[in-house]
Parts: C-alpha cells; structure tokens; sequence
C-alpha cells in the first residue's frame, strides 16, 4: 500500500506499549515523523531501536498532565490515541486510575489536539463494548448497539460517543474497535488469550479453560497497526465522525476453536488440556468487520494459526525468555 504522508507529524500517546511500539515501527517505515508521549509504565525498551531515527522524538509524560499535553501537542498534524489502561481485570483493579486517564485525561487531551490545531484525531477503542450478543449467534457490526459490561468498556464507549461529538470542519475524530490482540511486538504481552494459551501448552502446563463457548474476534498486533495508518492517510470524508471494527470476519473464534489451533502445532499437549463450564461470562460477540475493508481497503495480512507459530518461535528460539516475568503482562 502507498500512503501519502506529506511528511506529517503523527503523536501517538503510550507509544511504548503493546501495539504502540508496532505502530511506531510501522509509521516511520510509511515516513511518517513520529513523537511520542509515555509514562513507561512497562518500560521504554520497546523504543530504544528508534532513538537515533531522525523522524523520531520521545517524551516522558503524562497525558494527566496539561503541560505535558501542550509540550506533546507542539506542531502535530494528527493523533494516535493508545494511552489507557487497558482491559477488563486492570480497569477493575484500579478503577480510579482508569477513570482519570481513560476518561478525564483522554477528554483534556481531545479538547486540547481540537486547539492546537489537529485534524485527524485516530482513537483506540474496543470491541468489548459490544458486550454479549442477544441470542448467542448473530454478529455485531457498526450499527449495533453498544453494551458495555466492564468498566474498561463503559469508558471507552463514552469517550467514544464524547468524541464522536466533537466533530468540527477542522477536527476528523475517528475511531477504531480493535479486536482481541495477538502476536508478538517490541513490548510482549502473555496475559492475552492466544498468547498465553500457546505459551502455557509449549511450556507443558495445565490449561484450564473458562467459558470455552464465548466468541471473540482476534487480529494480529501488525495488522492492528496498519488500521492505524490507514485511518491517518484516508480522506476525512471516508473516516471523521466514524466508528470501524478492526479485524477479520472470518477470524472470530471461541476459545475451545484457539486450542484446538494451538493443539495442531503441539498435538501432544492435548492432555494437559481441561474445561470447566462457565455461563456467566457476559461478554460473548462475534464481530463483523467489512466496513473498514470496504471502506478504506484494509485486508489483514495474518491470521491467529500464523500468530501462534509466532508465538511458539519466538520461545523456542530463546528470543523470549522468562515469560512469566511480570513485563509482559499488563497487571501483576
């Protein structure tokens, strides 16, 4: 794909996370200058290849912070919005802290971009704030109502919908619904469901499954990055005031589906397989993701079979080690 970047100056807040550090990657590749703003709280290694890049700037901050915000503001044509605490169980733990920053620091940062001057405001949002399907078998889509049943989705929809309302002729907020995140990245994570499943089964560890009837939809770290850049180089007419699922259609699944994915590669695991039922999980949606192909071509380049050989490589080959350590997951 050719994308047009007319050397635009792209900020992405929590740059050093998960999907950030494969954004930034991806962006300086495309010729994108890039700043970032982060508090590093899982470390700053994922960014240290990129320190000598000329296109590349850092800043240690907090988007709590108004002068931070301003600093990280200067001179920037669009934003990436990452910075959050991200998922159900970290929301629960610290709920005061997700509120502050999820909520009340992303709506100083929005109002903030709209006055400086940013044009293309690209929010992360989540496909969690769907909830659970009606009748346990249709999909989700754009239209659907939203139904958030963590804290971690209620903030979202409502930074979403605070957002949405802030479209203006010189501001373009759009945003995307990522799917369930897989894959490796600069900043691993084992605490996602078919990373940690494939670690645990290579490692020959029980694995006990909850709730394996529950769909999700799942997307790869690189391709979720690629929406990224797609919503930044598309015509404002194509994406201000949008809301866009990002993931495959065709790449829903329920948990007992990632196992037997996962027992392909490593057939001998299957004993150390067990489910327990479970049938209060309230989240339970298989989303349907046409839109953002039809409407600005994204075609994604992996599939959840390719991210759990990755996976299985990476710690086979030692390249990941001790990935139990407290680094890789987004909570203690």
């Amino acid at each position: 794909m050719t994308v047009k970047t007319k050397q635009k100056t792209i900020l992405v807040t929590g740059g050093a996370g998960y999907i950030g550090s494969v954004l930034v990657a991806s962006l300086l590749r495309f010729g994108f200058r890039v700043r970032v703003i982060d508090r590093l709280m899982h470390g700053g290694e994922s960014l240290l290849g990129f320190l000598l890049h000329p296109n590349f700037e850092f800043i240690y901050g907090d988007i709590c912070r108004p002068n931070d915000v301003d600093s990280a503001l200067e001179n920037i044509d669009s934003v990436v919005h990452l910075a959050a605490i991200v998922g159900d169980i970290a929301c629960q733990a610290n709920p005061k802290l997700a509120t502050k920053i999820n909520k009340t620091a992303s709506e100083m940062l929005c109002e903030k971009s709209a006055r400086a001057g940013v044009r293309r405001f690209v929010f992360i949002s989540t496909c969690s704030n769907y909830g659970k399907m009606g009748d346990g078998v249709s999909w989700v889509d754009e239209t659907s109502s939203l139904a958030p049943v963590s804290l971690y989705a209620e903030l979202k929809v409502g930074f979403e919908r605070f957002l949405l309302e802030s479209v203006k002729n010189n501001f373009e907020p759009v945003c995307l619904r990522f799917a369930t995140a897989y894959g490796l990245s600069l900043r691993p994570r084992f605490d996602l469901t078919v990373n940690e499943f494939t670690r645990d089964l290579f490692l020959n560890r029980k694995l006990e499954i909850y709730g394996e009837q529950f769909w999700r939809p799942y997307c790869h770290t690189y391709d979720l990055a690629h929406a990224c850049i797609l919503a930044l180089a598309a015509d404002a007419d194509k994406v201000a005031g949008e809301a866009f699922n990002v993931g495959n259609t065709n790449q829903n699944f329920r948990k007992k589906d990632l196992v037997q994915m996962i027992l392909k590669e490593l057939p001998d695991r299957e004993k150390l397989v067990s489910y327990v039922s479970r049938d209060e999980d309230p989240r339970d949606y298989r989303v349907n993701c046409d839109k953002i192909h039809s409407t600005l071509g994204f075609e994604p380049t992996f599939e959840v079979a390719n991210g759990i050989s990755e996976i299985i490589t990476g710690i086979k080959t030692g390249l990941i080690s001790d990935t139990d350590n407290p680094r890789y997951r987004n909570v203690e």
